[in-house]
């Protein structure tokens, strides 16, 4: 098989969640220990930091992996889901996972792991932690996929856990209250090992402190670090939700320290200064035009949409146009209601088996006071967006990672550089 066949061939053997959503999740660990005994334990052969919550996971490991490479380590990076190719959720320094790795581990290991019938995720994680166990890396960070506690990263020791925050996502697993959703992703907290905790709510902090309490495991609150050990830090990401990452990296770095990491201020300033260039980030708060303004961002629950509303609010522009897709699992309501009524609005469908019509979702708009016209993919909407903007104007593409995946796939034929 070549690669396209090889991921091909993943995507129909085994349940792939970024496509078809709740039936692709398996829960608990047997497929997980079994592979990862199959494979003789390779992240044991690596140190590890665990990044769990429910925004800015991605961003918290995509930082610390610049931050880390930056300082001499041959840093890892496991992340999900994907916007453009699978090998995005498995990096080394930077560079994805090569095609003939890929293609090889799936020849090689099938015959054990078919009968296994593992999710697309779980066959995800054994291959990444083969692979930086093949390579040879120094530290792995590796994101949890879904919640924590029977996520199938959750078999590693790391030398650090960060629970960015919690909100109400994929509440048909994780329960459908902040304190059930928190207990869930609290599940990563081991015996013994530091916790940092980005973001709390009354709900949630007595969780992690119950939890880091039972575990004994010291815990840090990143809304109580008032320091500012890199006065005037300059950040790539500009979201003004990673006001508040940045505040848990913060927190984190003297933990990694105190554990033997090597991480000088010069390098903590240069994995900011430029963590899109290091590690291949895409999709936060991503400006891909001029002129007028085009702006992505993959936030698609309640809880990122409330930092990009208010970030919406803030632009100086003549007139906003958004183009917005989301999928069918998804607190639609509650992320329409925080959306500005003054926006001009493109509703569309990803490419993606879980996206709403775009018909449905400019129904459910149109209850909260959101009114434009649909269109039946994202260039389309996009290109429309583009040809009534004026070049005082600004763009937004988001509401799901799958409608910034098919803009950054077509990005070329949108004139988007």
């Amino acid at each position: 098989m070549n690669y396209q066949d090889t991921l091909q061939y993943l995507y129909d053997s085994t349940p792939m969640f970024q496509q078809v959503g709740g039936t692709a999740y398996k829960e608990g660990l047997h497929n997980t220990l079994a592979l990862d005994e199959h494979l003789g334990h390779p992240h044991h052969t690596f140190r590890t930091i665990h990044v769990a919550g429910t925004n800015g996971k991605g961003s918290c490991s995509h930082t610390l992996a610049a931050i880390l490479q930056t300082a001499g380590y041959r840093a890892g990076l496991y992340t999900s889901p994907h916007l453009m190719d699978f090998r995005e959720r498995i990096r080394i320094n930077g560079q994805p996972i090569p095609e003939e790795y890929v293609i090889q581990f799936v020849e090689k290991e099938r015959t054990f792991f078919e009968p296994l019938h593992p999710s697309f995720f779980e066959l995800t994680t054994a291959m990444a932690f083969r692979y930086f166990a093949d390579e040879r890396v120094d530290v792995a960070i590796v994101e949890v996929g879904l919640g924590g506690r029977l996520d199938c990263t959750n078999i590693i020791r790391p030398d650090l856990c960060i629970i960015t925050n919690i909100s109400l996502d994929h509440t048909q697993f994780l329960g459908h209250t902040l304190e059930q959703i928190a207990a869930e992703k609290a599940g990563i907290i081991k015996p013994g090992i530091p916790v940092v905790i980005g973001e709390t709510t009354a709900e949630t902090r007595p969780v992690f402190e119950r939890k880091a309490c039972e575990a004994g495991a010291p815990i840090y609150f990143a809304e109580e670090n008032g320091r500012e050990d890199y006065p005037g830090l300059e950040c790539e990401l500009k979201g003004i939700y990673q006001q508040k990452n940045t505040r848990t990296l913060l927190t984190a770095l003297p933990l990694l320290k105190e554990a033997g990491y090597r991480i000088d201020e010069p390098c903590v300033r240069h994995g900011f200064a430029h963590v899109v260039e290091l590690t291949g980030l895409m999709g936060r708060w991503q400006k891909l035009q001029n002129s007028p303004t085009l702006v992505c961002d993959t936030g698609h629950n309640v809880g990122g949409m409330a930092y990009i509303a208010e970030q919406l609010r803030q632009q100086d522009c003549h007139a906003l146009h958004i183009v917005i897709g989301m999928v069918n699992d998804k607190d639609i309501r509650g992320v329409l209601a925080l959306l500005p009524r003054e926006a001009n609005y493109y509703f569309t469908r990803a490419s993606v088996k879980r996206a709403l019509p775009a018909e449905e979702l400019a129904r459910l708009a149109a209850e909260a006071g959101l009114h434009g016209q649909c269109y039946p993919n994202v260039p389309s909407a996009v290109r429309a967006a583009q040809e009534k903007s004026l070049p005082e104007d600004c763009i937004f593409v988001g509401g799901s990672t799958f409608v910034v995946a098919d803009l950054l796939t077509h990005r070329d034929a949108l004139n988007l550089h």
